[in-house]
């Protein structure tokens, strides 16, 4: 690889830095770790991770002479790349490498990647458990929780990987290349971080940019950045459709998924041998079966996978029936496009519970497509106001303003009747009142289980 006279610095103290400090010093490397957080416990740090952390430790401000000292930086997801720590590395000749970009020239096989905003956890947990039920050594990462790094030491020529690559992952990828990619959608979301939706929109189509000719990206034919995209992509481009009938590709006709080929249509299955629900969902599937199909998988093989396949936690996920009142948790839908879907899949009369962190999303489409169907909207954290401000814009007044997570838990069980739901679908991420949506879920799940 001839990194052995490269001096790494890993910028973030969270999981992922602490997994890419476990590949390094697998290949005994020198490396250090770095995080802006001042009170950061290096003691500590160390003492929880003995061993791989048997390093230099930096905190706050990162001296001069490890900036110049330093040939490449490993930047964790969570960290900005236009940070002016970042800024000075760059200015010293530092490569900026990211987590992703680390585990890949350290690993071995083929790989399979999925971006795009809404749907990624998803459906790569389906294309794994596709890959797993014909391959042996079957390696599901990134963004899904399973640090790349964590797996890339105990890679083969043989290993299949499934990885879900997120924007801030992307933002960092150099010679990143998958062998099959799939874009599901591309909406509004991060802005904070990319700053104009040209930037985020260039972060995800990057996740092609390595593949080569006959090589296959899958893409949502109903988003129409995505259309015009596979236009001008000389690699193998297979659409997938949830509202019209494609001369190839795979779409969703009179509640069956279908594939259309050399003039032919065969009618794969129906969503009712599903257990996923909503047309999100079925874009899900279209994509996994078109992925594992240009990857080899024959097709009775994906679809007895895909006929078992159960939704993913916290995405729409049903959590218990009490007194007639159906309970949901979507606290994976982190933006206003992902929060629709899980409206959209509500068969009930519900009580939404909704509000977060601030990602200077726009709630408008959301609002509008409640669509009768939401009979009060409970909202909490940071972007309360600035949601119910867009609620009462759109002639939606049954707002009700909670200060807790556990306020508006109890609020919507002592209103809501036999026959109605309650759902967690924020719409905004969990910072600041949790650590990260995994976690909102699991209280949702706890409260409303034991209430």
């Amino acid at each position: 690889m001839g990194f052995e006279n490269k001096k790494f610095l890993l910028v973030g103290a969270g999981k992922s830095g602490i997994a890419a400090a476990g590949l390094l010093k697998e290949k005994n490397l020198t490396y250090s770790l770095y995080d802006g957080n001042e009170k950061l416990d290096s003691k500590g740090l160390k003492n929880d991770n003995p061993g791989i952390l048997d390093c230099d430790i930096y905190a706050g401000e990162l001296p001069d002479e490890v900036i110049k000292n330093t040939d490449i930086a490993v930047l964790s997801p969570g960290v900005p790349t236009d940070l002016p720590v970042i800024d000075r590395l760059r200015e010293n000749n530092c490569e900026i490498w990211g987590e992703i970009e680390l585990a890949y020239r350290f690993s071995a096989g083929k790989i399979l990647a999925i971006t795009g905003t809404n749907g990624k956890t998803t459906t790569t947990t389906l294309v794994g458990e596709i890959m797993k039920a014909y391959f042996k050594d079957v390696r599901v990462v990134g963004n899904i929780g399973i640090p790349y790094t964590k797996e890339a030491v105990t890679m083969n020529d043989d290993t299949v990987t499934v990885a879900e690559i997120s924007s801030f992952q992307l933002e960092t990828a150099i010679e990143f290349h998958p062998n099959v990619t799939a874009i599901l959608n591309i909406t509004p979301d991060h802005l904070n971080r990319h700053h104009t939706m040209e930037n985020y929109i260039a972060c995800k189509e990057s996740i092609v940019k390595n593949q080569c000719s006959g090589e296959a990206v899958i893409l949502n034919y109903e988003d129409e950045v995505l259309r015009e995209f596979g236009k001008s992509l000389d690699i193998k481009v297979i659409y997938f459709s949830s509202k019209r009938r494609l001369e190839n590709g795979y779409y969703l006709s009179n509640d069956k998924i279908v594939k259309a080929a050399c003039g032919k249509d065969d009618i794969l299955l129906s969503v009712d041998e599903l257990n996923l629900l909503g047309n999100h969902n079925y874009e899900n599937v279209m994509a996994a079966i078109a992925m594992s199909e240009n990857f080899g998988v024959p097709m009775d093989v994906i679809l007895e996978t895909v006929k078992n396949f159960k939704a993913v936690e916290h995405r729409i996920e049903f959590v218990i029936e009490k007194n007639g009142v159906a309970y949901y948790n979507d606290s994976k839908g982190t933006n206003p496009d992902a929060a629709i879907q899980g409206i959209r899949a509500m068969k009930r009369p519900t009580l939404l519970i909704g509000g977060g962190y601030d990602k200077q999303s726009e709630y408008d489409e959301w609002i509008e497509a409640f669509d009768g169907k939401v009979k009060k909207l409970v909202l909490i954290g940071q972007t309360k106001e600035k949601i119910k401000e867009c609620a009462n814009k759109h002639g939606f007044f049954d707002v009700v303003m909670c200060e807790t997570f556990e306020e508006a838990i109890y609020f919507c069980r002592d209103n809501a009747k036999s026959g109605d739901a309650v759902l967690l679908s924020p719409a905004c991420a969990s910072w600041g009142m949790f650590d990260n949506y995994e976690e909102r879920g699991r209280i949702f799940k706890d409260i409303v289980r034991n209430m």
